[in-house]
């Protein structure tokens, strides 16, 4: 007998999977490793309330979009030179539900 298909994960349980630990969705958690990413998209990057960035950001001189996103995903020190984000997402229909996900909290 065949096994199922595996289903794909949606963004929220890849986000709650790979992004929780160092991230929240919302301004009332206490900050982690890393900012909240609630209304990331459209957000200039380096710029959160409440969150010290390391010392890559300083010279952010953009606002966080699908692209931009996808190629921090992807990898966060080509980027952003001096970033400490340890996560990288090979598989791009992985970052991509990440993404749509972030893109809801908005």
């Amino acid at each position: 007998m065949p096994l199922p298909s595996a289903k794909p994960s949606d963004g929220a349980t890849l986000f709650k999977q790979q992004c929780a630990t160092c991230h929240t969705t919302n301004r009332s958690d206490p900050v982690r490793q890393g900012p909240s990413l609630f209304k990331v998209i459209g957000r200039q990057a380096g710029k959160s309330d409440g969150f010290h960035y390391s010392p890559g950001f300083g010279n952010a001189d953009f606002v966080w979009d699908d692209a931009r996103l996808d190629a921090y995903l992807a990898n966060p020190q080509g980027m952003i030179p001096g970033s400490v984000m340890a996560y990288r997402q090979p598989k791009p229909e992985t970052r991509a539900a990440i993404i749509a996900y972030l893109k809801e909290l908005n």
